[in-house]
């Protein structure tokens, strides 16, 4: 059997693992053995499974595995550096057994190692070794290998290019064979034939190393060349030499088409199990035969042989195929074994008590036996128990008393052969040998009486057994009862002892039996326990992994109608879910409450003006509502839908809202309270061929279509509806024009998804109605702090998003304004500058401006003086401050000597004798403190602009995109993204919840849904709101299935009975994993009520629900 990659394998794989997974990136790298690993990659709506056996395989699998509970040093290192890093290059290191990966363009290399023990190396881009799978000594074939070491590629086999395939180069190869040949010593016998056939294509394995053998062995069969010629004989011919090289030459273009295709059939030679087929692999077919051999080619020396050919699509397949297949036996094997321990443990049990009751039956029979022996011999036990009595009377000795009845014995005498020798004159008995056929039925009946029937039906037996052997052989051949004798009892009084002991020995059978039942219970019990924890060590059987439906990712659910209901589990999803697939014709239910999640009900694409019938809106309004916090209040609220048109991701104020947040235009419709009850369901996913069966068990096509002259009264009807929320858009402060964005008031908190605030709506509408001359607004610093008030605390709802057009308003009034009187008028932000020191970049007259300005801000401000302001590169100091201002008289003086003083000191100077005198470190420390403050505030503003830029090509694109929705929605422009999704809709016939007896059943999905959603599912669990957390209740629910899947009443084997459950139904849902389940429920504490919940769940367990209650049968 094959075990592990050839070159041409590893060749093949990488072809094919290039093409898969180029592109995608490391989600996680597990353990699950000491020398397999699993890594697995994605990308968006795609995701794949690499398996790694070091030394042996690697190949993309479609099975799950069970992986190892926390990650080994090497593991822990693989994800360390390679998590999240995207694969950028596969590719066959020249012509060795090692594949290299390559993750973001070289930074970090993987390479894998098929040959010898195997090895799994990762490097950085300069082929330094970070982590390695097992270090490696230096030996004749490989180099040493340790973390921190090189990576020597030129080593690899063929690294530096493969040479060319010449005459000459095949004729040294064979030319070294014999040489090593004659060197070696001679084999004789078998051995030596078999090395004689093997000659020629061990000679080329070792010379061609690019060639694997199987594939010469394939090129010489399909050319007919005789593969038992030795080397030596090939060398001695020249055509021989010749047809060995167009042969190679054949396989060497073998390899290369093989590689063109993207994909390479693979090919799996299986061959007949010798073991009987099971029942349940009749079927498949995959019982009766065992896998042998996986090739990327068809060998042709295997086409005429018992072997089978199994082709796949592509060579990874068939390889997954091939092992998995290998490894799921193995694992189906210990599991079977500890089945069969537990079983013989059992048994084993069971057989103990079993021997133990024997034996108690066993000794009242012959009990039984003794007293009626006695019983029909009494006059011969009077007889002999008279005479030992005597004997002893007469005071002989014991020993003596023994010679006598040993001389009697041999002297014929008929009471002394009755007696036992050696006598139990110590214990005061004797024993004597009595026979059983001298008493007749008569005589059981007179002495026994009312006995029990077992002893009669003994007798009975007896009886019969005497009529039916000849008399004269059966009493010869009969063997004698050995009964002890007490000689201080008569004959009668001797056999009712042996009848009480029969009784007490039965008293004691009917203990010990129900003492062994319940000790076989407990037993019982011990084992399964035993079993279930040895099955929980034991890796599970290998399933394939269920390939998720488009809409797994989001909650979601069918409605009774036939109509696909979809909702994020978070705001990110909730856009996308928006941008996706909210399209004409589709309804967008939500509810008023906190914490609710807003639903979209796709309609019918081939009909998409149709209204959605009023129990699919309820039940999407129900989901909404169950989502919120109303499940954990348990208060039932009602819930709202808008059609998709009036619903839109532009603000009052014209801005692009943040993710996960709409705008409502179009009025609300309510609907009745909802129900707190949902359900988890099983939905079913059927084949093509299936669809047939179920066109009368769905609704089809929902709704008709409205006539002409419904269409007619509808178009006046939302023509109406235009014309009315039009006069209300006119109205800023009417609440219903925008329902889910009213103004700020006490109850913002239960709108979370619809916050607005209106303070930058209502700062800009002041700024613009306010006149250009300052004195006939508000002050500059009230101005002012209502701007940082306004830039400081953003909107709740979204950021502003006209800042760029309310500084486009203000510099357009202040041109109006300087060009009427030539005065610039200020702005806030600029007098703001200014407090702290720097002045705004200005423009040519700015000095008449801030003249100007500083003298309408002291009228305004009632004659304050203002600090004078500084250019950007000053720092202002105590001597400074007081420059522009008149001296004193006396200092006018005082000034005039130090400069006489000091007028022939320089600059360079006048900083030296301060530093001496040390007082230019305080003035330095403060000029570099405010040089410090200053790029601090000069970065924050940077940023903050940065971020404003940011914001607002995030609002234009977001605008940009909104504005091209809104145009495809009203010209029904459909692209390639509609036509895939009206597809994936048109495909819904083929779940459904109860599939029916014909049915190809391809997979289960869990859902879920309202409970009304639910009605026609096969497998359903009501939930209501309570306090156990859903992976508890979804475990719960797991666990009852599978026991009911496990009840041979409740189970249909031909899957024909649609109320029964089905194998392939049960199958299915045990494949499930809790994490994918759990994830479903989309409510967080639960109370699952189930048809025999509780006491199911207590089945499931192996323990027995207490009575109790009202109608107890406990007694009082």
């Amino acid at each position: 059997m094959k075990q592990r990659f050839s070159s041409l394998d590893v060749k093949v794989i990488a072809h094919e693992l290039s093409n898969a997974l180029t592109s995608l990136r490391v989600t996680n790298v597990y353990d699950l053995s000491s020398r397999i690993f699993l890594v697995k990659f994605h990308k968006p709506d795609h995701r794949e499974q690499l398996l790694i056996d070091s030394g042996f395989r690697c190949h993309l699998t479609e099975y799950a595995r069970t992986t190892a509970a926390a990650p080994s040093g090497f593991v822990a290192k693989l994800r360390k550096y390679l998590k999240t890093r995207r694969v950028t290059s596969i590719s066959q290191v020249g012509t060795d057994r090692i594949l290299e990966f390559q993750f973001s363009d070289g930074l970090y290399r993987l390479y894998l190692e098929f040959y010898a023990g195997g090895n799994i190396v990762l490097t950085d881009g300069d082929l330094h070794i970070l982590a390695l799978l097992r270090n490696v000594d230096e030996g004749e074939e490989h180099e040493k290998l340790r973390v921190g070491l090189q990576y020597n590629l030129s080593l690899r086999q063929n690294y530096s290019g493969v040479p060319e395939l010449t005459k000459e180069r095949i004729r040294q190869g064979l030319q070294k064979a014999v040489d090593r040949q004659q060197a070696q010593p001679e084999v004789t016998g078998k051995k030596a034939k078999k090395a004689g056939k093997d000659a020629l294509r061990k000679a080329l394995a070792t010379s061609i190393t690019e060639l694997p053998p199987l594939l010469v062995d394939h090129a010489l069969h399909v050319a007919k060349y005789d593969s038992t010629l030795k080397p030596e004989q090939v060398l001695a011919s020249e055509d021989l030499l010749d047809q060995l090289l167009t042969v190679l030459r054949d396989a060497l273009r073998i390899t290369k088409e093989i590689t063109e295709p993207d994909q390479v059939k693979g090919y799996i030679l299986a061959k007949p199990s010798p073991a009987a087929p099971s029942a349940e692999d009749e079927g498949s077919g995959k019982g009766r035969q065992l896998y042998d051999d996986f090739h990327p080619f068809r060998p042709a020396q295997f086409e005429n042989s018992d072997l089978r050919f199994l082709e796949f699509d592509t060579f990874g397949k068939a390889v997954d195929e091939f092992f998995s297949s290998i490894e799921g036996q193995k694992l189906e094997s210990k599991l079977q074994e500890r089945e069969a321990h537990a079983k013989k443990k059992l048994e084993k049990a069971r057989k103990e008590h079993e021997e133990r009751i024997g034996g108690l039956q066993k000794a009242q029979e012959l009990d039984f036996r003794k007293a009626e022996a006695i019983l029909a011999n009494v006059h011969r036990v009077t007889e002999a128990t008279d005479a030992i009595n005597g004997l002893i009377t007469q005071g002989m000795d014991w020993v003596d008393i023994g010679r006598l009845i040993e001389r009697e014995q041999s002297a014929g005498n008929a009471v002394a052969q009755l007696i036992k020798l050696p006598l139990k004159l110590q214990e005061n008995t004797i024993t004597l040998l009595l026979d059983e056929h001298t008493w007749t039925e008569g005589q059981d009946e007179e002495d026994e009486g009312n006995d029990t029937s077992s002893v009669s039906e003994d007798t009975d037996d007896e009886g019969d057994n005497q009529k039916k052997r000849p008399a004269p052989v059966k009493v010869t051949a009969q063997p004698k009862l050995s009964i002890d004798i007490d000689l201080g009892l008569s004959a009668w009084a001797n056999s009712t002892e042996y009848f009480d002991s029969k009784k007490t020995a039965a008293s004691k059978e009917e203990r010990t039996l129900q003492a062994s039942e319940r000790a076989l219970k407990s037993h019982e019990k011990k084992v399964a326990e035993d079993l279930k924890k040895g099955l929980k060590q034991e890796k599970e059987v290998l399933r394939p992994v269920r390939k998720q439906q488009w809409f797994e990712k989001y909650i979601y659910f069918i409605s009774s109608d036939g109509y696909l209901v979809l909702g994020g589990k978070d705001a990110q999803q909730n856009e996308i879910i928006y941008q996706r697939y909210l399209r004409k014709g589709d309804v967008y239910v939500h509810s008023d409450l906190k914490g609710s999640i807003p639903m979209i009900i796709k309609n019918n694409p081939n009909t998409p003006d149709a209204p959605i019938p009023p129990s699919t809106l309820s039940q999407a309004g129900n989901l909404s509502v169950c989502t919120s916090d109303a499940w954990d209040s348990k208060a039932a609220m009602p819930a709202w839908w808008v059609l998709a048109d009036g619903v839109t991701k532009t603000g009052q104020t014209g801005e692009f809202l943040p993710p996960g947040i709409f705008n409502i235009k179009g009025k609300k419709e309510y609907l009745p309270p909802a129900q707190l009850i949902i359900g988890l369901g099983v939905m079913f996913e059927i084949s093509e061929d299936s669809k047939a069966r179920h066109h009368k068990h769905r609704v089809q096509g929902g709704v008709l279509a409205p006539t002409t002259a419904e269409a007619e009264a509808e178009a006046e009807l939302a023509q109406e509806k235009k014309t009315a929320q039009a006069n209300d858009d006119a109205d800023s402060d009417d609440d219903d024009a925008f329902p889910d964005a009213k103004m700020a008031s006490d109850s913002e908190e239960d709108f979370p998804d619809a916050k607005m605030d209106d303070s930058d709506e209502s700062d800009a509408e002041s700024e613009t109605e306010a006149p250009a001359n300052p004195l006939q607004s508000k002050t500059a610093d009230q101005k002012a702090e209502s701007e940082e008030e306004e830039e400081d605390v953003p909107s709740p709802q979204s950021e502003p998003a006209t800042a760029g057009s309310d500084e486009n308003a203000k510099s357009q009034d202040k041109d109006k304004t300087e060009g009427k009187s030539g005065i610039r008028h200020l702005s806030a932000r600029e007098r703001r500058l200014m407090r702290k020191g720097q002045l705004p970049d200005a423009t040519p007259g700015s000095a008449a401006t801030e003249e100007n300005d500083d003298d309408d801000e002291g009228h305004s401000a009632g004659d304050e003086s203002k600090p004078a302001t500084r250019a950007p590169g000053t720092v202002t100091s105590q001597a400074t401050k007081n420059s522009s201002a008149p001296l004193p008289r006396g200092k006018r003086g005082k000034a005039k000597k130090l400069a006489t003083k000091y007028a022939a000191q320089d600059e360079e100077d006048r900083a030296l004798a301060m530093r001496l005198l040390g007082s230019k470190s305080g003035q330095v420390a403060a000029e570099t403190a405010a040089n410090d403050a200053r790029k601090k505030e000069e970065e924050a503003l940077a940023n903050k602009q940065r971020r404003r830029e940011q914001h607002q090509r995030a609002q234009d694109k977001g605008k940009a995109a909104e504005e091209a929705r809104r145009a495809a929605l009203e010209n029904d422009d459909e692209g390639e993204d509609d036509e895939s999704l009206k597809s994936n809709l048109l495909n819904f016939d083929a779940f459904t919840g109860r599939p029916l007896p014909g049915d190809t059943i391809l997979s289960a999905i869990p859902v879920a849904a309202p409970w009304a959603a639910l009605a026609s599912y096969k497998y359903k669990a009501k939930i209501q709101p309570g306090s156990t957390k859903r992976g508890k209740a979804v475990k719960e629910v797991l666990s009852i299935w599978d026991n009911a899947g496990k009840d041979a009443k409740a189970t249909d084997k031909h899957s024909q009975d649609v109320e029964r459950i089905w194998p392939r139904e049960i199958d299915l849902i045990r494949g499930w994993k809790e994490p994918e389940v759990v994830s479903v429920l989309p409510v967080a504490k639960v109370r699952v009520m189930i048809a025999g919940g509780r006491r199911g769940a207590a089945a499931a367990k192996g323990k027995k629900s207490a009575r109790g209650g009202r109608g107890s049968k406990k007694s009082k």
